[in-house]
């Protein structure tokens, strides 16, 4: 059977992406904080397998190669040893291989992912920009993914230079921003940020990670309604993160006092997942995922949430009773009492703490400079 494209099935319903491979594969040991490379994919590939699975297996429509932050510049960006180890070329094509061998186990589709280049502020210009992301792009194309996303853009230029190069490919090509409703770095607001993506030749038009399912909702209702004005219609698609970013400047999650070893008191829970896939398709958004902080229970959420517009339930819903129905059979009674959607649906979960942090926020840029 001929697998269905990209466009086919955003075209027939929603697609679920996967979700965030960094900070889980950091927690687990196996990436460098700081760098945040991915050279994980050549030192230990069995460890990226799994979370392939596990995404897959929550209902993960699409398997991203992990090539984010994979450009020569990043790798070899400080004393990073990664650019002198393996090198760009030898990260994209293990991500590529790992990715297929998981795929080849479910009806699933292969995205190439690209992100931002530290050439471009440093003021290098289009031309070492291109160049980076095609040494990332030509492992793509020779190792057959279906599309090419690219992320994690907080400049709505860099990203017209890189969607420029990607559609060179002749793949579909995805291209998310990483802002919030202030829009990017250089003032440039959401709507026109999305605006300028249609124009350049998106097929996907989105936000991912910085922020959560919150505000990421807001920016994308923000580039609809740019884009409906414009008589513009690129598919939409959102990847947020999964920490709660209120009180966050524009840095999002990166500029909040607990990143990136103190997260957890952050972490939205599977029901702020199943709220923010509902509001998304009710939106119109037909790619639906997570970034950073998305764990495969928040996939599985997702896919559990668009159950009825899919079709199916995935693999992972078989040990698992939505809203808790399991709970029925607990040994204990206050737990038992827990099982109904009403429970979980209005509980506000505790961060743990008695007393909010008071220390301030500062964002990416007061850190770096300090």
């Amino acid at each position: 059977m001929v697998k269905k494209g990209l466009l086919e099935r955003l075209q027939e319903g929603v697609v679920v992406g996967d979700g965030g491979f960094l900070l889980a594969l950091e927690k687990r040991g196996y990436i460098k904080a700081g760098p945040f490379t991915p050279e994980v994919v050549v030192e230990h590939p069995d460890a990226v397998k799994q979370l392939h699975r596990e995404f897959m297996r929550a209902g993960s429509d699409v398997l991203q190669t992990l090539t984010f932050y994979s450009t020569d510049d990043k790798l070899n960006l400080g004393d990073n040893e990664a650019g002198k180890n393996f090198g760009c070329s030898q990260i994209n094509e293990a991500a590529c291989r790992i990715a297929h061998e998981v795929a080849e186990e479910g009806d699933v589709l292969l995205a190439g992912s690209v992100t931002q280049c530290p050439s471009y502020t440093e003021g290098k210009g289009k031309g070492v920009v291109q160049a980076n992301i095609k040494t990332q792009v030509d492992s793509f194309v020779k190792n057959r993914v279906d599309f090419i996303i690219a992320e994690f853009f907080m400049y709505v230029e860099e990203m017209e230079w890189v969607i420029e190069e990607l559609l060179k490919s002749g793949l579909p090509v995805a291209a998310t921003m990483c802002i919030g409703v202030e829009g990017d770095l250089a003032g440039v607001s959401p709507g026109q940020c999305a605006v300028r993506m249609a124009r350049a030749g998106a097929n996907l038009v989105g936000v991912n990670c910085l922020f959560d399912p919150v505000m990421t909702l807001d920016t994308i209702r923000l580039m609809k309604e740019a884009l409906d004005a414009e008589g513009l219609r690129p598919f939409l698609m959102t990847q947020p993160n999964g920490f709660f970013t209120e009180g966050a400047d524009k840095a999002g999650y990166l500029g909040v006092p607990e990143y990136p070893f103190a997260m957890e008191s952050r972490t939205v829970t599977r029901f702020d997942a199943h709220k923010y896939a509902r509001e998304a398709y009710e939106m119109g958004v037909r790619y639906i995922g997570g970034c950073c902080g998305f764990e495969a229970y928040h996939i599985r959420a997702i896919s559990e949430e668009l159950a009825k517009e899919r079709g199916r339930l995935p693999p992972a819903s078989a040990k698992h009773e939505l809203w808790g129905g399991a709970l029925k059979m607990s040994s204990f009674a206050c737990i038992r009492e827990r099982a109904n959607e009403e429970y979980w649906k209005n509980l506000i979960p505790s961060t743990g703490r008695s007393i909010p942090p008071t220390y301030p926020i500062r964002s990416v840029k007061t850190r770096e400079t300090s």
